[in-house]
């Protein structure tokens, strides 16, 4: 129990770290619920963004954001109900958020609260659209949260903004170079 506990405050410690390095795209925060935006434009096929987000998750997202300190173990099932969960060891694991809408290649949509708002009594809805423009695939991420926390929702949000606005410079960075730090 002392292990995971751990684990959970060196991942709210780090969420803290990447929010003070991010731009804030907080759309609004109030005690009980925040929404957070991010948009890219990724220059590849929209097909291939949407696959790499959905297929190859573990590959690009942070290792640092996991509970087992390893990327390659989380998993995004694109059916309904899918799951975007990680795998701990044989039979044993972590549902992050369930997959609640499926459209391939167009949206995306999962829900539940994601990393240490899992946590805590809330609910969130993250919506994930890729359409295509003349540069590429514009990705737009929109993640509402409601509920409560002890101290206020708005507390977390500029941290989630960090954590988001992270993981999406992470696809793009994945897509356009094949490695998520490069560039």
């Amino acid at each position: 129990m002392i292990g995971i506990r751990l684990q959970i405050w060196l991942i709210v410690f780090f969420f803290l770290c990447v929010a003070e390095q991010s731009s804030a795209e907080v759309l609004d925060a109030t005690p009980n619920g925040f929404t957070i935006r991010h948009q890219v434009t990724v220059d590849a096929d929209r097909a291939v963004v949407y696959g790499a987000f959905v297929d190859l998750i573990g590959q690009w997202w942070s290792s640092d954001l996991t509970f087992s300190g390893n990327a390659a173990n989380l998993y995004l099932t694109a059916t309904v109900p899918g799951c975007f969960c990680e795998a701990f060891g044989e039979h044993s694991g972590l549902v992050h958020m369930m997959v609640t809408f499926v459209n391939p290649g167009v949206m995306l949509r999962l829900t539940g609260g994601l990393g240490p708002l899992g946590l805590m009594g809330v609910a969130g809805n993250m919506t994930l659209e890729f359409d295509e423009s003349d540069s590429g695939t514009v990705v737009t991420m929109q993640y509402a949260v409601g509920g409560y926390m002890d101290g206020g929702l708005d507390m977390v949000a500029p941290t989630v903004d960090g954590v988001l606005g992270e993981a999406m410079t992470r696809l793009t960075t994945y897509v356009e170079t094949g490695s998520p730090t490069e560039g």
